[in-house]
């Protein structure tokens, strides 16, 4: 009984929100050279304008984007609040004068992922429903500027099996209250399934970052990928 009822709830999740879930989100993958799993929106946002050519963790990172379409129109208008021609004419600019190169641009998700997996320290973007299996998702933190923490423990939440037996998945999305001393003092759900939001805070809730003078918030994205 049990079981079947929470196979009605889960499909009537399905059809309320899990379309949802995957419509217009993006998640960001590296190649598992990269030593972290985390990256700060501001990361991103610098990584790709190639005002950072590493990670905070030190990792060096090249940064590879799609030529047009949905995604990347997404990405931009997220990470970077610029159009295609505005980040066109930013490279440009930036080769001009002799401080940075076009990146690699890549026509689908499908050529991202591949060319991610292959080389060392390439990190892209793809829809949060591309299958990514040879290269790692970074979960995205999106804090304050200056409230950055470094992640030292990190636990992976558990998949649902209903759920991913169900092919739903998604991003969720998690405000997270770290306190000084690093340890997670509450984790609140913003988005996403709230089922596998349930999973995604009882495993947030055992990770630890690094010290801080005070307490910080951050928002913390996870994708659950049932073809993982």
């Amino acid at each position: 009984m049990k079981s079947r009822q929470l196979l009605t709830l889960v499909a009537t999740l399905a059809v309320a929100g899990s379309v949802h879930a995957f419509a217009g989100e993006i998640k960001v993958i590296a190649n598992t050279s990269v030593k972290t799993d985390t990256i700060s929106v501001r990361e991103i946002e610098r990584v790709f304008l190639e005002q950072n050519s590493s990670l905070r963790d030190g990792t060096h990172v090249e940064p590879v984007i799609e030529k047009d379409g949905s995604v990347h129109e997404a990405f931009l208008r997220q990470y970077l609040g610029r159009t295609n021609d505005d980040l066109q004419s930013y490279y440009r600019a930036l080769v001009f004068t002799g401080r940075g190169s076009m990146p690699r641009e890549l026509g689908s998700d499908a050529e991202v992922v591949a060319y991610v997996s292959k080389n060392r320290g390439a990190i892209g973007y793809v829809s949060a429903a591309t299958n990514s299996a040879g290269a790692k998702t970074l979960a995205i933190v999106n804090g304050a500027v200056g409230s950055e923490r470094r992640l030292l423990t990190r636990v992976e939440p558990e998949y649902p099996e209903t759920l991913k037996r169900l092919n739903i998945g998604g991003i969720v999305r998690l405000q997270v209250t770290i306190a000084a001393k690093g340890n997670v003092e509450k984790v609140e759900l913003l988005g996403g399934n709230p089922i596998l939001g349930e999973s995604a805070i009882a495993a947030v809730k055992q990770w630890i970052y690094g010290p801080n003078h005070a307490q910080t918030t951050a928002e913390v994205s996870i994708p659950f990928e049932p073809s993982r």
